[in-house]
């Protein structure tokens, strides 16, 4: 069941991306993951009220609810590391970096969560690798105003160090307490974050601003965030985090799709061969 539970964090995540670029064409994109954010933890906790676990957090221990938190802090230092990296530094140069979060966290489960290292599964993890690469094309970028230093690697990388810590933190924390609860609890930490995010950089006063359209988009899309991490954090509950978390990043077949039929987007030969790479490496991660 957890593969099946890792398909559907895909598909709702690469849906997600979709609803999120309909919402966020006038919209700070800073702003819109603030306010996406409260949706995600209203929808969250509606599920928790549904399956009726919300009487579990008297019982939740104090380590889980640590490993739970400590995920939640590294999504939202992971969101502030790449925003800022980005305000550093060219889009081609910090996407590729922050992207490479996948295969770290695959490394880091296989280690760290003794999930098993294997030749055929280091060489899952390299076309999985080779694929993300080849997927990310070359935008042309205008000259920010604001001087540029190479403290946008630091930046970069941690992003991608946040983003696969996030799945091992959260893999140790959700075995401890119902996947639906551990999602709404950690998705509070998230919350702060953004928000946190959106006054220290002093946009708060763009949230009235945004109009009902996008915002319209916006809380679509964050209604199937929520829909995503239930799924991913039940994958994670049940399965090897080395697998869920490629599986989670096919969501980037569910958007190509989406993409094509809604705004005609087509796929480069080069992005497509990219795909084909990242799709099987992680039907063999699945099935080794």
């Amino acid at each position: 069941m957890w593969i099946l539970y890792a398909v559907g964090s895909a598909f709702f995540a690469g849906l997600t991306s979709i609803l999120a670029k309909c919402g966020i064409r006038k919209t700070d994109s800073t702003v819109a993951t603030a306010v996406r954010t409260i949706v995600i933890l209203i929808f969250s906790w509606l599920i928790v009220w549904i399956v009726g676990s919300a009487d579990q957090i008297s019982s939740i221990g104090g380590k889980t609810l640590l490993f739970l938190v400590l995920s939640g802090a590294a999504t939202g230092a992971s969101w502030l590391c790449y925003f800022r990296a980005l305000q550093l530094g060219d889009i081609n140069k910090v996407v590729p970096i922050d992207k490479s979060s996948t295969v770290l966290t695959i490394i880091l489960a296989l280690i760290f969560l003794q999930e098993g290292i294997s030749f055929p599964k280091a060489l899952a993890v390299l076309a999985i690798a080779v694929g993300i690469l080849l997927m990310i094309e070359k935008k042309d970028v205008k000259e920010q105003k604001t001087a540029k230093t190479g403290s946008w690697l630091l930046y970069a990388a941690g992003s991608a160090f946040f983003a696969s810590l996030t799945a091992i933190l959260g893999k140790v924390g959700i075995s401890g307490v119902e996947s639906n609860l551990g999602t709404a609890i950690r998705t509070a930490v998230v919350l702060v974050m953004a928000w946190a995010m959106v006054f220290v950089t002093g946009k708060q006063k763009e949230v009235r601003k945004i109009e009902r359209k996008e915002l319209f988009f916006i809380c679509c899309s964050g209604i199937a965030t929520g829909a995503s991490w239930l799924c991913y954090y039940r994958a994670l509950q049940e399965g090897p985090a080395s697998v869920v978390a490629p599986i989670d990043k096919l969501s980037v077949l569910v958007t190509v799709a989406f993409s094509y039929f809604v705004f005609g987007e087509k796929l480069s030969r080069r992005a497509l061969l990219g795909i084909v790479l990242l799709t099987a490496g992680t039907v063999a991660m699945a099935v080794l």
